[in-house]
């Protein structure tokens, strides 16, 4: 049941003028900037902003930590990432308020992010405690070979702000179920949710030191003086694919492990004999959850010739019903972009397609006030068209008609990203013999989500390097160790 929250008071709570976390107590910094809401553009809190020194203080405080943290017993570490599952389902209220709040989701997907975000708290409290070694005949049978894992140090994480709370968790969590302790960035739009998980890990029995939070407006100095600090084993970053080169490059004067979770171009399929009205049901969570602020969203759209028109009626009318309208309104369905510029970024995308042919089929409508717009289907649009090739994080859908499946498939192909894809057919083995020819780490088979804590997230080309959640999760925090054991 949501309660009332008097955000006022929880966010005055959070003390975000001493957001800055370090070895389990809040700090504050000689500047703080301000945290606006999306769809009323109030200033809703001022936050402590961080620098070079504060990022240096955190890896100390990580630093320290480590060698307790990392020789606790898996059960110790499992047991309290299932204390901090507990607590973030007991303060879904404030986390889902914070959320609508300071990224501007509607209440439904704020809520929706909260449980998927617990979730790798529990996911990886069962995680832990399941490490796999290996042990071998070596082919010469002189020796016998032993394999294991281990915590491979303090992990710097950076964070975006379209998912704040399950963004956070799902690096947080494998990285302590493997023995790590971490330095947390949050994006400057979102860091109030940030600053709540990390009070709730405290509360939860994180020990001081073991997870750090730095907010701040100085992304590219507080980063680089983790990725320049030799304590540093690890970089955990998800983000744009521009911000993630940039990243590797410098991972790699360091020999840096690192793992990168970019951008998206999800291609949407539908063939001859998909079920339409299954079809449009998952366009509209693929395409407009979170307002299509995702890099999972269903970026463009391929509908076989033969239904394009129904689709096309069906998701339109879909499209102009939804209520558009700030998070705080229960009936809002899609919520504002985070930022003016995001708003033009889109508009211009929109205003290029038009130019070049596409036609604006069906759009709904949106509140004066606040960085709105409006959901948008475009038809007409040329398989070469601009729009296509570029991640839009917005609230438009741009259709493609096809009828030939080879050539079909090299559009969807045609693109330096392969992160999510999904495809709608009437037969499973279609939908799989489809699946398999695309380039894209996920592809949802008949459904319009692919994130799940218990499934390997990624991609393929300039969609990131390595794997989120599952198994795959841990070992992203993890170095392999092998001994060699005389057996003469």
């Amino acid at each position: 049941m949501t309660e009332t929250i008097d955000l006022q008071d929880q966010i005055a709570g959070l003390d975000p003028k001493h957001g800055i976390h370090v070895d389990g107590r809040g700090i504050g910094a000689t500047q703080t900037f301000a945290v606006q809401d999306p769809a009323t553009l109030d200033v809703i809190a001022e936050v402590a902003d961080a620098g070079p020194a504060e990022a240096t203080a955190a890896v100390d405080a990580a630093a320290r930590a480590l060698p307790a943290w990392a020789a606790e017993t898996p059960r110790a570490r499992a047991e309290v990432l299932r204390r901090a599952f507990d607590a973030l389902v007991a303060e879904t209220d404030l986390l889902a308020a914070l959320i609508v709040a300071e990224n501007g989701k509607s209440q439904a997907d704020a809520r929706a992010e909260v449980a998927y975000a617990a979730e790798f708290f529990r996911w990886y409290s069962e995680e832990a405690v399941r490490s796999e070694g290996d042990y071998a005949v070596a082919p010469a049978s002189g020796t016998r070979t032993l394999v294991t894992h281990r915590p491979v140090g303090v992990a710097a994480l950076v964070t975006p702000w379209n998912f704040p709370a399950a963004m956070a968790t799902r690096k947080i969590a494998p990285a302590l179920a493997a023995g790590c302790t971490v330095v947390l960035k949050p994006a400057a739009e979102t860091p109030l949710t940030a600053i709540a998980i990390t009070r709730i890990l405290k509360d939860a029995g994180v020990p001081d030191g073991v997870v750090n939070l730095v907010p701040t407006t100085d992304a590219p100095g507080v980063v680089t003086t983790w990725l320049e600090d030799a304590r540093v084993r690890k970089v955990s970053f998800t983000g744009s694919t521009g911000v993630g080169r940039a990243l590797l490059h410098q991972a790699a004067d360091r020999v840096l492990n690192a793992s990168m979770e970019l951008g998206g171009d999800a291609a949407f399929v539908v063939t001859a004999d998909a079920d339409v009205e299954a079809a449009v049901a998952g366009a509209m969570i693929a395409k407009f959850r979170g307002g299509g602020q995702a890099c999972t969203a269903a970026n463009r759209f391929y509908v076989h010739a033969d239904v394009a028109e129904e689709f096309v009626q069906l998701f339109g009318a879909a499209v102009e019903a939804l209520q558009v309208g700030p998070g705080a309104d229960e009936k809002s369905q899609i919520g504002p972009l985070i930022s003016a510029r995001a708003v033009d970024g889109v508009r211009a995308l929109v205003d290029e397609a038009v130019a070049a042919g596409a036609t604006v089929a069906h759009q709904g409508g949106t509140p004066d006030e606040g960085w709105f717009f409006p959901p948008t289907v475009l038809t007409d649009v040329a398989p070469d068209s601009p729009i296509l090739g570029q991640e839009i994080f917005g609230p438009v859908a741009p259709i493609v008609v096809w009828d030939d499946e080879e050539q079909m498939l090299h559009q969807v192909n045609d693109t330096e990203f392969g992160l999510a894809s999904y495809v709608y057919a009437g037969r499973l083995q279609d939908a799989l013999k489809i699946a398999e020819r695309i380039d894209a780490g996920m592809v949802g088979i008949n459904r319009g989500i692919v994130s799940d804590p218990a499934a390997p997230f990624g991609g393929f080309k300039q969609s990131g390097l390595g794997r989120e959640g599952a198994r795959d999760g841990i070992r992203e925090f993890q170095e392999t160790q092998y001994y060699s054991v005389d057996w003469s």
